[in-house]
């Protein structure tokens, strides 16, 4: 049986999404002119790591690690996700005493991430607590943290992830970019790792382009 939808008018809903718009925006300011001494911590940790950044999380916290992840990956810094929820059955033999570990919450209370604390301390690999509470239980058990405050989130309920998942993600993409700018990774490096797509065509034919242009 299909329930119906109760008869909602559209107009002002293009007002609605500016005011999310606007209030993710204004929680990146923030988060930038709060950004601090912690950073570079961070960012020494993870360039001087001999092994990968591994990132773990659960739920939208765990969505975001993915796609930091994957930009770390693909950025020069060999990185991985692992489900927090799946560390504490088994997935923990990922990691090694060489390896950096980002665990990313919001509140800095999940129960999934701060149950992998105590076995990655025993492996041996280093912990940066991504979190928007730096004096919660993940922050103390971590040995950087990465502040990631916001004031509220975007919906009218303050309950949806939205600026704290926004703020955590370009957070994740700073230190990806911090990383591959003290590797030096050019365009070359970038080719090399997308040789697919329409990104990687581009860069072919940039790559082409360039070593004619040499020759002659």
């Amino acid at each position: 049986m299909t329930r119906e939808r109760p008869h909602r008018s559209l107009s002002g809903t293009v007002e609605i999404g500016r005011r999310v718009l606007m209030s993710e925006s204004a929680a990146l300011t923030e988060l930038a002119r709060q950004l601090d001494e912690n950073f570079n911590i961070a960012v020494n940790l993870a360039y001087e790591c001999k092994g990968h950044v591994i990132i773990t999380g659960v739920g939208k916290s765990g969505h975001i690690g993915r796609k930091i992840a994957a930009t770390l990956a693909s950025t020069g810094t060999p990185a991985f996700f692992v489900h927090a929820a799946e560390g504490v059955h088994g997935d923990l033999g990922m990691i090694t005493s060489d390896d950096i570990v980002i665990a990313i919450s919001n509140s800095g209370e999940t129960e999934e991430a701060i149950r992998l604390m105590s076995t990655i301390r025993l492996i041996g690999a280093k912990i940066i607590a991504m979190t928007g509470n730096a004096d919660s239980s993940l922050a103390k058990q971590s040995d950087a943290v990465l502040p990631c405050p916001v004031a509220k989130e975007a919906d009218p309920l303050n309950l949806a992830p939205t600026n704290s998942t926004t703020a955590a993600l370009a957070l994740g993409d700073a230190l990806a970019v911090a990383l591959m700018t003290l590797r030096g990774f050019g365009e070359n490096d970038f080719a090399r790792y997308h040789p697919g797509g329409s990104l990687g065509k581009k860069l072919q034919v940039q790559s082409i382009s360039g070593g004619t242009q040499r020759e002659g």
